[in-house]
């Protein structure tokens, strides 16, 4: 399976033999859908919290009569239903973490770079290497390569140079190789790998066997 790499100026200088273990997989919609689910639970904090009526400071002495008052029966002021009282039901600190197979996640994430490379929503470049930290050069470069979406530029490591080159283009992230996820993948319309990260990614995900 070939794909074409391309300099930074949007010129095609080369081909590269892509792994189709990883780039060549049918798209598996529910698996890609329940990792996306795992990633955006776990990164809830789950620390939002509620008083009850037995945390909230007050007296428990009951305000009137039970009876012959010709009012509604009432409890105490911590009453859910006093202003001031406790919160009825009201959320308290819990974990949303959830968990899938390793096996089922790594599918997830190649099936992902399949669509990629299917879609056409991914190039090849041959590397990002800036001397100072410079968002010129970078827009120019995206605009060479005709990307006009959200992109995410996947490198071989955390460069700081292309990372500061990013931060003030509107839907731009920069990520190491090691970090992608489906999360990320589906966030983000145009995936940008460098040829370094690539065999990185092919080295990684091709030694282990679905």
């Amino acid at each position: 399976m070939q794909s074409s790499i391309y300099n930074i100026t949007g010129e095609v200088v080369g081909q590269v033999e892509l792994d189709e273990s990883i780039f060549n997989l049918p798209a598996n919609e529910a698996v890609i859908h329940q990792t996306m689910l795992m990633q955006l639970a776990n990164k809830r904090q789950g620390t939002a919290s509620a008083k009850s009526r037995g945390d909230v400071k007050g007296s428990r002495r009951k305000v009137y009569a039970q009876k012959h008052t010709g009012r509604a029966r009432r409890g105490d002021v911590k009453s859910p239903l006093l202003r001031g009282g406790g919160v009825a039901f009201g959320p308290k600190p819990r974990t949303y973490r959830q968990s899938m197979p390793k096996k089922m996640r790594r599918l997830a994430l190649k099936s992902m770079l399949s669509s990629k490379v299917r879609e056409g929503e991914m190039k090849i470049v041959e590397g990002l290497a800036f001397e100072r930290p410079k968002t010129k050069e970078l827009s120019n470069i995206l605009t060479a390569l005709k990307i006009d979406s959200s992109v995410m530029i996947v490198v071989e490591e955390a460069s700081v140079n292309v990372l500061k080159s990013s931060l003030n283009l509107v839907n731009v992230r920069v990520l190491p190789c090691a970090q992608i996820n489906v999360l990320e993948l589906l966030s983000y319309k145009t995936l940008v790998v460098t040829v370094p990260a690539l065999q990185n990614i092919e080295k990684l995900w091709r030694t282990v066997s679905l």
